[in-house]
């Protein structure tokens, strides 16, 4: 087939994709490049005396029983800085209040209340955390909101503290180490992952804008005064990326805000499979409610043309450069083959975020990147539409 292709025609198509590549690749060189200026990973840390009493935990729940255990116990766990821990339950039906009440006997900081039902322009999440957030002590100065799927380690609050403290943080959320079983997820979330490590910066160094600020709700420490001054997540109500958009949204007025690595304080098991986390994780990694339209879809562009094109772009170019060693076609092979170069060292320094079991996880990790084209779709399909189903409940 190839042979039926001039050389004319190759290096037309290569000169195409240069044109295409060539700017999205030193856009991404120039966000990677940071990474060895990061912050290093947290490490656990034990509460000082200053510390005593200085964060309020507030955990949404809607139907999480089947989950939530390692959450509670890891809180549990947490030492003085935390004054209490408000789980806000949105009417579970599994038993999920049950639960914190039960490990309340044993730890007096937990308390469960209900949010009021959700009111028109909000999402479920950022309700909750709302109701938590006006529910809780005034006497903290700091809110942490912490997800049910979380696994947090000890020292997890005071290790946030102390960064916080000493780096002068005013926000911080956190990379957590995630928890994988099945091979489909092995495959596939690492390529959703890397999407957005290929949109913002790495974790632990300074977004330079705003709009590049990334965030984790799952793991989100906030100053008071600051959610005081914003009431709390009404700039974030309507957004189902409320995590971002409540981070970029803090970082626009001139607070200091950091996304860092606590693969080593805290785990995440979020979904069961490839086909839940394509669905359930899927919906939200467009960030479309944290950013304009344009700033979407030259996202695509970027993704298309450094993570989605490269495997398939390498194999024809290296077809065509058997019959078509014309300079255009050298160069374009050159910089795809980089380009997936890159992608496979990115693998080796992601590899301490994951741990879990599961047959043959080491191989459809390092496969992961025959899935980034899957990946890139599936953000494309994300930012077409606006979800229906979140978390249990149904939106209009």
């Amino acid at each position: 087939m190839t042979q039926d292709i001039s050389p004319e025609i190759a290096g037309s198509i290569a000169t195409g994709l240069l044109m295409l590549q060539i700017p999205a690749t030193l856009v991404l060189l120039s966000r990677l490049l940071r990474g060895p200026g990061r912050l290093p990973p947290l490490m656990p840390k034990t509460a000082t005396p200053e510390q005593l009493g200085a964060t309020s935990v507030v955990v949404p729940t809607l139907n999480e029983a089947e989950r939530i255990g390692p959450c509670l116990e890891g809180l549990s766990r947490q030492g003085c800085e935390v004054r209490e821990i408000v789980v806000v339950d949105s009417r579970s039906t599994d038993g999920t209040p049950d639960l914190v009440r039960a490990m309340q006997h044993r730890d007096p900081r937990f308390r469960v209340i209900e949010d009021d039902p959700l009111p028109p322009g909000w999402v479920g999440r950022p309700w909750a955390l709302h109701w938590g957030f006006h529910a809780s002590s005034p006497k903290s100065q700091w809110f942490l909101g912490i997800d049910a799927d979380t696994q947090p380690r000890p020292g997890l609050v005071a290790s946030l503290l102390d960064v916080a403290e000493t780096q002068g943080f005013d926000l911080i959320s956190l990379a957590p180490q995630f928890v994988l079983e099945y091979p489909g997820e092995w495959w596939l979330q690492p390529a959703l992952l890397v999407t957005l490590i290929f949109r913002s910066q790495p974790a632990g160094a300074d977004a330079l804008i705003p709009e590049r600020v990334m965030a984790n709700g799952q793991c989100f420490l906030c100053r008071r005064r600051i959610l005081e001054e914003l009431d709390g997540y009404s700039s974030a109500a309507a957004s189902f990326c409320d995590d971002v958009t409540l981070a970029r949204n803090i970082a626009a007025r001139g607070y200091r805000v950091g996304f860092l690595d606590g693969a080593r304080v805290f785990g995440v098991r979020m979904y069961l499979g490839a086909v839940e986390t394509w669905r359930e994780w899927g919906r939200s990694l467009d960030l479309k409610d944290a950013a304009q339209p344009g700033q979407v879809w030259g996202d695509l562009w970027l993704l298309s043309c450094v993570q989605a094109l490269p495997l398939l772009a390498s194999i024809i170019l290296s077809l065509l450069w058997v019959t078509a060693r014309v300079p255009s076609v050298t160069a374009a092979l050159g910089i795809n083959l980089g380009l997936l170069a890159m992608r496979f060292a990115l693998l080796l320094a992601i590899a301490p975020s994951y741990t879990g079991s599961g047959p043959w996880r080491s191989l459809a990790f390092w496969l992961s990147p025959l899935a980034d084209l899957p990946a890139v779709i599936r953000i494309l399909l994300s930012a077409l539409r606006r979800p229906k189903k979140w978390r249990g409940r149904a939106y209009g």
